[in-house]
């Protein structure tokens, strides 16, 4: 790059080019970040034909400085002298678009989707279609990556290319274009969507990685826009399941935050028929996040199917699990209850819920009597007056003279929570001993 020795009013600027080629990694990051100010200082024709060609020749630098260059690049377009020149920027971008970093490439491409919006058509054909093929080419994964992240921003010009990443060899290729291609769909319209885009997301829904089918399942509400997702329904059910008995723990629960969203897309009759059973299996899985999350699937599921829908539906088998062998089991009951509750609302929570959990004060199992406590404590509000009296009182007062200190003190805080006595005279009164006072006030001193 030509000197600026001769004009003193340039010499700081001199001192950021050189701060480019320095050793020191944060001399190079604070030069990167005055770019704009190197730029504006060369003029836009020193800026085309110095500076750009300097930045791609020198794009092996450490990941900070690569990714503050990414960036900067993005809004270079005035710089370099408009739209007319902004293909100037698609050399470094396309280099960086190919390094192995992942936020750096992801930054490039950000970035280069950006400035394709200031590209005129004829400039898009002829210079970023090219590159985006080359990319999508490209010999190392990590370019047919950042293609796939282009594909939105000319895609009749690669519908070919598209197609070929498709059954690409490497698994983040196929990742990254199943995270895009539904987006497509919003693109193209129904018609085109159907002719080219379909084909592709079937062929995806049964790729042999789980992340790839994730991807396409995540982002149906984009098809679901455009062409309705029955079509797709008797493709999704076969990925579907085998995401969901998947042997990573991970994948089992990246598609049941999903099921929501498949719920309310394929319709109460379909999930009926075809996926409950999925839900009610993940209740019982040998892993606490999953049957956590099953849970969690279930409450909204009746926020969008509604409170009758759930009585006729799941209630009947959640509430069955109360007489499961395994305790964890008979746990997870009480948790669905602590969930669905308030969503179901009083009448089903009094008729249905609430004698199966008094039912399950006396299991055998402290972690179960003490959960029973919580329980009763969590819909206490859900429940009128008269229910909590007559049948969730009793019930709280045998829990708190049990023999296991942590059931006692979870019926104490049960008891406190929802106001049903007196405390202070009650804990007072011949059902307690002396060391069960002290304990209540002991755990109580302690409470929040």
């Amino acid at each position: 790059m030509a000197g600026a020795e001769g004009d003193d009013s340039l010499y700081p600027i001199a001192v950021l080019i050189d701060e480019l080629r320095n050793e020191d990694v944060q001399l190079r990051l604070n030069s990167i970040k005055k770019l704009s100010t190197i730029a504006l200082a060369l003029g836009v024709e020193r800026t085309r034909t110095e500076l750009l060609p300097f930045l791609t020749d020198t794009i092996y630098d450490e990941d900070e400085v690569l990714l503050a260059l990414a960036e900067q690049l993005g809004s270079f377009t005035v710089l370099v002298g408009g739209p007319e020149f902004v293909h100037c920027l698609l050399p470094p971008l396309e280099s960086l678009a190919t390094v192995e970093e992942t936020v750096v490439r992801d930054k490039a491409v950000e970035s280069l989707r950006k400035i394709s919006q200031e590209h005129s058509p004829v400039d898009l054909e002829v210079h970023f279609v090219p590159l985006v093929k080359r990319l999508a080419s490209g010999d190392w994964f990590t370019s047919r990556t950042s293609a796939c992240g282009l594909f939105g921003v000319c895609y009749p010009r690669v519908t070919l290319i598209t197609a070929e990443l498709v059954s690409d060899t490497n698994q983040h290729v196929k990742s990254a274009l199943a995270s895009v291609i539904m987006g497509l769909s919003t693109i193209l319209g129904k018609d085109n969507t159907v002719e080219h885009l379909l084909p592709l997301f079937l062929v995806q829904l049964k790729d042999e990685y789980p992340e790839v089918r994730l991807n396409i399942i995540s982002n149906l509400d984009c098809v679901n826009e455009v062409i309705g997702i029955r079509q797709l329904s008797q493709s999704l059910l076969p990925a579907i399941v085998e995401l969901a008995e998947d042997a990573k723990w991970r994948v089992r629960l990246a598609i049941i935050e999903y099921m929501p969203l498949l719920a309310g897309q394929l319709g109460v009759e379909f999930f009926d028929e075809k996926l409950n059973s999925l839900c009610m299996a993940w209740l019982i899985d040998h892993v606490y996040a999953i049957r956590e999350a099953a849970t969690c699937n279930l409450m909204k599921l009746v926020e969008k199917f509604g409170a009758e829908w759930a009585q006729n539906t799941i209630v009947p088998k959640v509430l069955g699990m109360a007489n499961d062998s395994n305790y964890l089991h008979r746990m997870t009951t009480l948790f669905c209850i602590n969930a669905l509750s308030e969503v179901c609302g009083q009448e089903i929570t009094t008729k249905h819920m609430l004698p199966v959990v008094l039912k399950m004060s006396t299991d055998q199992v402290a972690n179960v009597r003490f959960n029973v406590a919580r329980c009763l404590q969590k819909i206490g509000p859900v429940l009128d007056s008269s229910a909590l009296q007559a049948e969730v009182k009793p019930v709280l007062e045998k829990l708190a003279t049990d023999q296991d200190m942590d059931v006692k003190y979870f019926a104490l805080e049960a008891i406190s929570g929802m106001y049903l006595f007196n405390l202070p005279t009650y804990i007072f009164s011949e059902t307690f001993s002396f060391s069960s006072i002290l304990f209540f006030f002991f755990s109580f001193s302690l409470s929040p």
